[in-house]
């Protein structure tokens, strides 16, 4: 059977599988660096899948807060009182609502990176697979055609799972985290962090309006040296009030108190 089979054959068969291989390596490399690209923008937060949170270099959890049903994304935040009082929190969030971190809920490949990645692998078993087909186009003998079609078939088998990102189904998520688009959770943080501003910063009502200016001015009727002497005595008494000032009387014993004197 191996003197019926030409070497260009073998070699449409041997070029086929090296792609293969060639297409798998790529998509192992383009998901190492997904990952590792993931690493980095966590700084240090670690995802615990048993959890469904993530847990901080501070040994502080980030619990499930929304899940953005157009982008697959669901989002974890920290309670905004332990993050305030972090000792790092100027090197981690300048958020006054809490540390907020995210993650792709879909298998990989979960963005358009990591497809556009995914498609280049898809493109070279297409390669792969069009060099055997294209040898079977050249009125080959039955063990030929045999050995391509193999060939056809273990390349497309082999490729299956890179074509998973075409038909992938949208991932389900609990149903006890709020749906909440990346439009409504950017609105509810500044919400969030204007109140814990004012929480810090005024400990009053939010409806309290500002300081009223307040203008004193003598009591009409008065003439204007009777004001100014009334102002010198309010001066000179530091016990004067506005219904009259407090003196203790000439001559008395200081046991007896003071009384009430009315202005003149």
């Amino acid at each position: 059977m191996m003197n019926t089979i030409d070497p260009l054959v073998w070699f449409a068969t041997g070029y086929g599988l090296l792609l293969l291989a060639v297409a798998h390596i790529l998509d192992a490399l383009a998901r190492r660096t997904a990952q590792r690209t993931v690493e980095w923008r966590s700084g240090g937060f670690h995802y615990h899948s048993d959890h469904d949170a993530w847990l901080c270099p501070q040994d502080q959890w980030l619990w499930p807060d929304s899940f953005d049903p157009d982008n697959h994304v669901m989002r974890y935040r920290a309670n905004p009182a332990v993050c305030n009082a972090c000792p790092v929190k100027d090197s981690c969030t300048s958020s006054n609502s809490g540390r907020a971190m995210s993650r792709n809920v879909d298998p990989w490949p979960s963005s358009e990176a990591e497809r556009f990645h995914r498609g280049i692998a898809c493109a070279v078993v297409i390669l792969a697979l069009a060099w055997p087909l294209a040898t079977m186009l050249g009125g080959r003998n039955g063990a030929e055609l045999l050995v391509l079609g193999a060939t056809v078939l273990v390349i497309a088998a082999a490729s299956w799972p890179l074509w998973s990102h075409l038909h992938r189904s949208p991932a389900r998520f609990p149903d006890h985290v709020k749906v909440e688009t990346l439009d409504d959770t950017v609105a509810r943080r500044a919400v969030g962090s204007a109140r814990e501003a004012r929480r810090h910063t005024n400990y009053g009502s939010d409806r309290r309006p500002g300081p009223v200016p307040v203008q004193l001015r003598p009591p009409q009727g008065r003439s204007s040296e009777a004001a100014e002497t009334g102002t010198a005595a309010a001066e000179h008494d530091k016990f004067a009030t506005r219904w009259g000032s407090f003196e203790k009387p000439d001559g008395e014993a200081a046991a007896e108190g003071w009384i009430r004197r009315k202005h003149t």
